[in-house]
């Protein structure tokens, strides 16, 4: 139960749908007649129908966090957003969209402009009941999260918008990057809240030149990860897809984790590849850490076929997924890296991954990808890909689970 003295969060809606400001309204008042709550104490300070009355009511009732719809009447969401951005730049906003490739495309550039997060809104056929159970699960965590310290002593993060992210371009390279005892054959990423401008900021820098693959799982649903692809394909030197089961992982491709599945390294065990060619492998396991796709899926499985060639980075993003399998990595001599928490929309992820001492100094985002070119680049005794004996025992309690899906479909 959370317990902490402290004025509950206040948060302020706009929707220009009746029955989703119906839906926020019972939510908070659900939540606030919660006896065990798991998170601070928060309330609905206002409801807007549409763009302008949100811009009025955020400058007069000077709310913790704003819930922000994208399709509304008299001014869009994103004409909003860039307004807040120089009136209220310490606001934290979660862009609430729908599931559709419009809504998918408008969401990652309100995140590109600022916006800290987003949650789906439920589908038209969820009905009233289960629209509240699963914003109750996806928005009131984040808001926690984003409001700052009411929820940090809960969960040990700390959250801020990307307009309080500190940049520390003289961030100096960390001695053993040049010194690196095992070559580094792949690069893996887990990320989640201000991922996908997190990501957009770091994967440009890297060189077409890059000598090893790059997989990353960012926690967004599969639309979402699809149009990222795209999107960051268009700004990076490297090519960035979607993965797809039984893609090749070879240089010159960053493969990114569909939003409704688990990814996995494997071997390639075909003539032609000879047993060295390592592939995608997507399967359908239930969520783990209640993510699909979920990061330590993808850091077991780089452990297993990699070993001390591995080398991890954790950022931003809320919860501990990653970190049973950043220990993985770090127990067969990879190397685990973590984003600084100044940098970081919520430093929950790379947060843990550092109190846990599997990484060293954290780094600044601006120097993550000079980081990575260094260490993979750097004069390094070659070794060869061993298949795994046997996956890790955390794994193996769950290789039989019967899988479930958890992605939220279209909107009200």
């Amino acid at each position: 139960m959370y317990t902490a003295a402290r004025r509950p969060i206040r948060v302020l809606a706009a929707d220009d749908s009746a029955v989703m400001r119906g839906v926020l309204r019972k939510l908070f008042q659900t939540y606030a007649q919660n006896q065990s709550k798991q998170l601070p104490d928060m309330k609905l300070c206002g409801v807007a129908e549409d763009g302008v009355e949100c811009l009025s009511a955020v400058l007069a009732l000077h709310p913790d966090v704003l819930v922000l719809d994208l399709e509304m009447p008299r001014m869009h969401g994103l004409d909003v957003l860039e307004r807040l951005r120089v009136e209220e730049p310490g606001l934290p906003v979660i862009m609430c969209s729908s599931y559709t490739e419009r809504g998918a495309r408008a969401t990652l550039d309100a995140l590109a402009m600022g916006a800290a997060d987003y949650v789906m809104k439920p589908s038209k056929q969820e009905g009233f009941a289960s629209a509240i159970e699963t914003l109750s699960s996806q928005l009131l965590p984040k808001i926690a999260a984003l409001a700052g310290a009411g929820f940090e002593a809960l969960s040990g993060v700390r959250a801020k918008t990307t307009q309080q992210v500190v940049a520390q371009s003289s961030y100096p390279l960390s001695a053993e990057s040049s010194s690196a005892c095992a070559r580094v054959e792949i690069v893996v990423i887990g990320i989640s809240t201000g991922g996908p401008s997190a990501l957009e900021a770091m994967l440009p820098k890297l060189t077409a030149d890059f000598p090893v693959p790059v997989m990353i799982v960012q926690h967004m649903p599969k639309l979402f990860t699809g149009e990222l692809a795209e999107r960051l394909d268009r700004r990076c030197a490297l090519r960035v897809r979607e993965a797809y089961d039984g893609a090749e992982v070879r240089p010159g491709t960053i493969w990114l984790a569909p939003g409704d599945a688990h990814m996995e390294i494997a071997h390639c065990t075909t003539a032609k590849s000879a047993g060295r060619q390592a592939v995608v492998q997507l399967h359908q396991q239930r969520n783990l850490n209640s993510c699909k796709p979920s990061v330590d899926y993808l850091f077991s499985s780089a452990a297993c076929l990699y070993g001390a060639g591995t080398l991890a980075l954790v950022m931003t993003g809320m919860g501990s997924d990653g970190l049973n399998g950043a220990r993985s990595i770090h127990q067969t001599g990879g190397v685990v890296l973590a984003q600084d928490e100044a940098t970081s929309a919520v430093w929950g992820m790379p947060g843990r991954i550092f109190q846990a001492g599997l990484a060293r100094n954290p780094i600044p985002l601006c120097a993550l990808a000079n980081e990575l070119t260094a260490r993979v680049n750097a004069p390094r005794r070659p070794r060869e890909i061993s298949v795994p004996k046997r996956a890790p025992q955390w794994q193996n309690r769950i290789a039989d689970s019967s899988p479930r899906t958890g992605v939220i479909h279209g909107l009200l």
